[in-house]
């Protein structure tokens, strides 16, 4: 059993590795046992989707029964007339080439790679053959050659590009010694990696940008992970095949590791992930995370991040007892037992970002999504998620089959998402397939712990019937306020749409949301409360809270609630303010006493939790209302021009601010005292803890901001950063570009 040919994954080290694992290591014996078992059922079922046990089994072992399994799988596969969809052969023109027949090149790559020197000339050359017409040739014909190409990365340059190219890309791995043309079809995938990774999206058919800078990539987590896969494996057998060979440096790669970290949920039990787009919770990115490791991208967080996900917990992972799992599965060793990683994180380009309160198992994650909408990505502009001990209690409502008519008519619109309507609308649902020609977006993320701040704006994608639709997210301690600043063109109904997860009720002016030891309330305070009573004639007035049923995710045939929250009165522009209050269990009584109160052009919440008063600000007149003339109001004493400000105190000490937040403003004065100011308006939050001043800043590339202090402070942290300290008279500089 000789190994002369160079092998795409099961190289001749990985083999001689493996086997001295099962000598040592029980769980790898087990992992083992289960490879072998399998390839050992496939020498009667003779399943082409198996052919990688079946291989692997051959290597490890020398028995030639698994050789011969492996042969009969591939001539049946390569003697098969067409590999090609009859139901794309109908399109015009003909799509001879999809992702059953980029699977069926891996398939027989795999296959062919493992057993190639124990194959006659004649069984090779009728297997090369096979694969070339069928597989190989229409994949590099109509993805990637210019005398026949018809697709481009404009019109297919997602998943399906990676998938059908390099799959046929493995194809051209394994047949290179007998087809010559192969190699300058392998450096010409090899160098088109790179446009594929840095395609910037255009405006004529509205198509996004594919991967965010910071990582992520706008489809969802599903098919991020499954899209840079299939070029994680090409990449990775071109490793294998050619030490020496120079691949293209593609920046972004080192950075996808954060983006499934940072879309993950750490809890007691499998890990789950943000399921925005056509994706679920239980699917993960384990498969790109072991190949960009193989790879050599390796960093500690990501063994945390594998460490917790499950075994065979999706479809498509690289799992320790299948074949190239047990092969590439890392060293786990010196795993963290928390990840450092910050809390929070934003993809601008994609219009993602989360939030959380500890990368603890079962604490608190809340996620926005504001981008771009077509294909994968739902009409979700200014949605939300929420996770909380250990459980989905705010949910996207998911996805069906796409053969199903619920996919297109409800899981991909907008009503199964948390947005707010007009007259029952939000984005057209033409977007679905003729994308958003003006996108969300998210931007201004603030983390300081206790405070955390993001703004969505989905002005963009809902143009049709609002000219003003933001969303902010304000976080402080046990409540989370989402505010809504929405505009529209004409008088109408405003409903703030509520898929809740687990068992929901209205209790007096809340709706109680559990979902096992997840537990929140979720309270309406503006443009209205609910009705506390059952006796809703009598406060017409009040928010209308209404029951609607839909179909579930995971069966269409059922039927779950969701929620929606609507103004009474036809107006043209309101804001919704929101309460989400996060109980530390399912009967918390220690919960933050929350009320209204209202001055002149603004809305207020005041707060008060654990000895803590926070009052919260909305400037009416900051809204884009006024041209020119700046949005100055003043109130208790405090004057600013912030669209949004929060200002927090012990309460047995109201004069004496512990921490501030002031989103847009260019200035915060108490009396005659200046305790913030700059010349443009910034979004920050300004703590003192003992003798240091933290404070997180954002808003402008170039940022000159100045406080006024008491005392010098013995520490200044911008950003969570250390700086030197600029203080004088009071007053402390900080400069900052971006």
């Amino acid at each position: 059993m000789g190994q002369k040919h160079q092998n795409l994954f099961f190289t001749k080290l990985k083999i001689e590795e493996l086997k001295q694992r099962i000598k040592t290591d029980s769980e790898t014996a087990n992992n083992w046992n289960d490879v072998y078992s399998v390839a050992t059922a496939q020498l009667t079922k003779n399943d082409h989707t198996k052919i990688d046990y079946v291989a692997l089994s051959y290597l490890v072992t020398g028995e030639k029964k698994f050789a011969e399994a492996t042969k009969k799988i591939l001539l049946d596969l390569t003697t098969q007339k067409t590999w090609s969809n009859p139901e794309m052969l109908k399109r015009q023109p003909a799509w001879t080439s999809d992702l059953k027949t980029a699977e069926k090149c891996w398939e027989v790559a795999i296959g062919l790679d493992a057993i190639y020197d124990e194959l006659s000339r004649e069984e090779r050359t009728i297997i090369v053959n096979g694969l070339m017409k069928n597989g190989v040739r229409p994949a590099l014909n109509e993805w990637l050659l210019p005398e026949t190409r018809i697709h481009s990365l404009n019109s297919m340059g997602h998943n399906w590009w990676t998938a059908c190219v390099y799959m046929a890309g493995l194809g051209c791995l394994a047949v290179k010694d007998d087809v010559p043309e192969a190699n300058q079809w392998i450096e010409t995938l090899n160098q088109a990696s790179k446009e594929w990774f840095n395609f910037s999206g255009d405006l004529l058919q509205s198509k996004p940008k594919t991967w965010d800078v910071a990582g992520g990539m706008y489809e969802s987590v599903n098919y991020a992970s499954f899209g840079v896969s299939e070029y994680l494996f090409f990449r990775l057998a071109y490793q294998n095949v050619f030490p020496k060979g120079k691949q293209p440096d593609i920046s972004v790669m080192k950075n996808i590791p954060n983006f499934f970290m940072h879309a993950g949920y750490p809890r007691q039990g499998m890990m789950y992930s943000l399921n925005f787009g056509d994706s679920h919770k239980n699917i993960v990115g384990e498969r790109p995370l072991k190949l960009l490791w193989a790879l050599g991208i390796q960093d500690p967080n990501m063994l945390w991040y594998l460490s917790q996900i499950e075994n065979q917990q999706l479809r498509e992972g690289l799992f320790k007892n299948a074949p190239l799992g047990i092969l590439y599965h890392p060293d786990f060793g010196k795993t963290p037992v928390l990840p450092s990683l910050h809390t929070s994180a934003i993809f601008k380009d994609m219009g993602w970002a989360t939030m959380r309160n500890s990368w603890q198992k079962d604490a608190t994650l809340l996620a926005v999504k504001s981008g771009h909408t077509w294909n994968h990505a739902h009409a979700d502009a200014n949605s939300f998620i929420l996770f909380h001990k250990g459980e989905p209690v705010i949910k996207d409502a998911g996805n069906s089959s796409y053969g199903t008519k619920e996919y297109p008519e409800y899981f991909f619109q907008s009503s199964a998402h948390n947005v707010v309507t007009f007259n029952g609308k939000y984005q057209p649902k033409e977007q679905q397939y003729h994308g958003s020609p003006l996108d969300g977006s998210v931007s201004e993320l603030l983390d300081a712990g206790e405070i955390k701040y993001v703004m969505a704006n989905g002005t963009g994608p809902t143009s049709t019937i609002y000219s003003r639709n933001f969303r902010h997210f304000l976080w402080i301690g046990k409540v989370i306020l989402v505010i809504d600043d929405l505009k529209a063109y004409e008088n109408g109904k405003f409903e703030w749409l509520l898929h809740p997860e687990g068992e929901s009720k209205k209790d007096r002016g809340d709706i109680s949301i559990v979902n096992k030891n997840g537990a929140v309330l979720v309270r309406p305070l503006y443009p209205e409360t609910l009705v506390e009573t059952g006796y809703n004639h009598d406060f017409p007035e009040k928010m209308v809270l209404s029951e609607i049923f839909a179909p579930r995710e995971d069966n269409v045939k059922e039927q779950e609630k969701y929620y929606s929250i609507g103004y009474p009165e036809q107006v043209r522009q309101t804001k919704f303010i929101t309460a989400i209050i996060l109980k530390d269990s399912v009967n918390d009584k220690n919960l933050p006493e929350i009320e209204r109160f209202k001055g002149d052009d603004m809305l207020g919440v005041r707060i008060k939790q654990n000895g803590k008063v926070t009052e919260i600000l909305l400037n009416l007149q900051a809204d884009g209302r006024l041209m020119h003339l700046n949005s100055i109001k003043t109130f208790n004493g405090y004057t600013t021009d912030a669209y949004l400000t929060a200002l927090s105190y012990a309460e047995n000490n109201p004069n004496e601010l512990t921490d501030y937040f002031v989103g847009y403003g260019s200035f915060l004065r108490k009396d005659k005292q200046v305790l913030y100011h700059s010349l443009s308006k910034l979004f920050l939050i300004a703590q003192k803890k003992d003798k240091t001043f933290e404070v997180n800043i954002s808003g402008q590339p170039l940022m000159n901001a100045s406080f006024g202090l008491e005392k010098k402070p013995s520490n200044v942290m911008l950003d969570k950063k250390p700086i030197p300290i600029d203080f004088a008279e009071g007053i402390l500089k900080i400069k900052l570009e971006k």
